[in-house]
């Protein structure tokens, strides 16, 4: 080989050597710019699978709440629940999908999975039935007594007279209104309802309303309904309308509120009363009418017979100010019962000692009734007639009948929350080892004694009598939180001895004792007591020796012997934990993974 031959093959590697040089440092310098882009591309694409999974989880726990808001399937527990979302898979992992936590509480939590980009959503939710008690004490037609230093702490209000004697006090408003005659003026349907009429879905069938006459020259008092919802509906208004030509006229005549938390998704007659009592002409046509909003989601169905079975009127569905129309079928009058007046109200202190009797002790309070007698009353006194009181009457309309907060439909789901705790048949006796106990219904009496504590844990529903005495304690278990809880009873209550019952503890937490029975003695509450509102609205209520409540209701009440009510404002809004017009609600709503 020559010397110029060895010069020419050390070029040719030169030149290879520079080109991998270039050749590397292009490499490097592309890595460079493509690893960044690669990594942004897959933050990128890592963010949005975690969007997708974040919402997908969203879906997820939304599909579960409205299953549980509308007591649909809510899936087995114990399996995985898939949801499919623009072809990408939600999945739930149990335990943590559906829990009941007790206490009207339920949680649960979803999650989405994109990629192994996991994102986990917890919903907790609670309960309640809305029940509101407006006042300290309210009695049916069968008045309240009070007497021997009985004290109510808040306002009354009766449908029946108020008497009392010389140390009897109240220190707020005692109000007795006309009560309703026991027996309807008119009336249509009972039974299972042959027709179902659904409104307030749509604005063609935002309201229903159905004719009368009434055949006695009395006020109207009350209207009676069978009717039930689907979802949760806001509340209606019920009105009395005149005739125009056979329709819906345009005169307002009275109004009430339909309470939608009364209502359930079964059937129930729901009373509904009126803010005035107007007087009705028996040669006149009137309309009940129910004006609702719309809602496609959240509405109204009423019962109603097939046919022309209401001889006094006609039923006709639309909307209030627009067009009526006839309803499908048609003919098809709707369940429905109007009771007129019975007997006027009275609040009556003792004759023996004028202006020394019944007490309505502060500035503010009054005492309204369209007969008021022998009472010293520091505010107003309303009336149209009086003899014997400290102030002249002044003169102006009867206060008007008040419906209970409590509807049968409600009661019926409260039955049914126990049931589904299972039944205990015979006689549960709770003794000094205590007990914790709930949901359940019990075939028999419960009697807690001896010193014993019941912890409440769900709604108890007994079938014959309660005792509490003895030193013992009722109480609602503290994962009741801030709700209330429900005992009832188709028998007697009686508390005494020492007995005592209260709610969890928690702040606006209280028990209701409802009795069912229309007895003298359905509920007798004598000594203790505590956080407990009584409801006792087909009998008899008497509360003595120095018990203290903080709510009372029942058809009739005898308070006296140093007793007291004292109401809280809290029991306007009560949120039972379980049961009527459940209405679910979100406590909270978070992200945990």
């Amino acid at each position: 080989m020559t010397k110029n031959e060895k010069i020419k093959i050390n070029k040719g590697a030169a030149m290879i050597i520079v080109v991998f040089f270039f050749m590397f440092i292009s490499l490097t310098i592309l890595v460079g710019i493509v690893t960044p882009v690669v990594r942004e591309f897959r933050i990128a694409k890592d963010n949005f699978d975690s969007k997708q999974a974040y919402f997908i989880a969203e879906s997820g726990a939304e599909d579960l709440m409205y299953r549980v808001k509308n007591n649909m399937d809510t899936g087995t527990i114990g399996d995985d629940r898939e949801l499919y979302l623009d072809n990408v898979k939600s999945f739930v992992p149990l335990p943590t999908e559906y829990v009941d936590l007790g206490g009207g509480r339920k949680q649960i939590e979803t999650k989405g999975d994109i990629n192994s980009n996991q994102r986990t959503v917890r919903l907790s939710l609670t309960t309640s039935t809305g029940v509101s008690f407006n006042y300290g004490v309210l009695v049916g037609q069968g008045g309240v007594t009070l007497g021997g230093s009985g004290t109510i702490n808040g306002n009354i209000y009766a449908n029946g007279p108020i008497t009392g004697d010389s140390s009897a006090i109240i220190t707020g408003t005692a109000i007795s209104a006309n009560s309703p005659s026991m027996v309807s003026d008119q009336s249509n349907g009972s039974g299972v309802p042959p027709t179902n009429i659904t409104f307030a879905n749509a604005n063609a069938t935002q309201d229903v309303a159905q004719s009368f006459r009434v055949t006695n020259a009395s006020p109207l008092n009350k209207v009676q309904l069978y009717i039930k919802k689907y979802g949760s509906p806001s509340n209606a208004t019920v009105k009395i309308m005149n005739d125009s030509s056979g329709s819906v006229g345009s005169t307002l005549l009275t109004s009430g509120t339909l309470n939608a938390s009364s209502l359930t998704t079964s059937y129930g007659w729901i009373d509904v009363s009126f803010t005035s009592n107007p007087l009705l002409d028996t040669s006149k046509t009137y309309w009940l009418v129910i004006d609702a909003s719309t809602s496609n989601k959240n509405y109204y169905i009423i019962g109603a017979t097939s046919g022309d079975s209401y001889t006094n009127g006609i039923s006709k569905i639309g909307q209030s100010g627009g067009t009526w129309s006839n309803t499908t079928p048609s003919g098809s009058d709707y369940y429905f019962a109007m009771f007129l007046g019975g007997v006027n109200g009275s609040v009556t202190g003792n004759s023996g000692s004028q202006w020394n009797q019944l007490h309505v002790g502060t500035v503010s309070g009054t005492a309204q009734a369209h007969t008021v007698n022998y009472v010293n009353s520091t505010g107003n006194i309303y009336c149209k007639s009086g003899t014997g009181n400290n102030k002249s009457c002044i003169d102006q309309p009867d206060p008007a009948y008040i419906a209970f907060p409590i509807s049968d439909a409600n009661i019926a789901e409260w039955k049914a929350d126990a049931l589904s705790g299972g039944t205990y048949t015979g006689n549960y006796t709770v003794g000094w080892a205590g007990a914790t106990l709930g949901p359940k219904k019990i075939v028999g009496n419960l009697t807690v004694s001896s010193g014993g504590t019941l912890t409440v844990t769900g709604t108890l529903w007994v079938t014959g009598n309660i005792i509490m005495d003895g030193g013992s304690l009722t109480k609602l278990s503290s994962s009741y939180g801030s709700d209330d809880g429900v005992i009832l009873a188709d028998g007697t209550i009686t508390v005494s001895g020492g007995g005592h019952a209260t709610g969890s503890g928690a702040t606006g937490s209280y028990i209701m004792l409802l009795s069912l029975s229309d007895s003298t003695s359905a509920i007798t509450i004598s000594g203790g007591a505590g956080a407990v509102i009584a409801y006792a609205t087909r009998g008899t209520l008497t509360v003595s020796g120095g018990a203290s409540l903080k709510e009372a209701t029942g058809y009739k009440m005898v308070i006296e012997g140093g007793s007291s009510i004292t109401y809280e404002s809290g029991l306007m809004n009560n949120n039972f934990s379980s049961g009527p017009g459940g209405s679910w609600g979100i406590d909270t709503w978070i992200e945990t993974e």
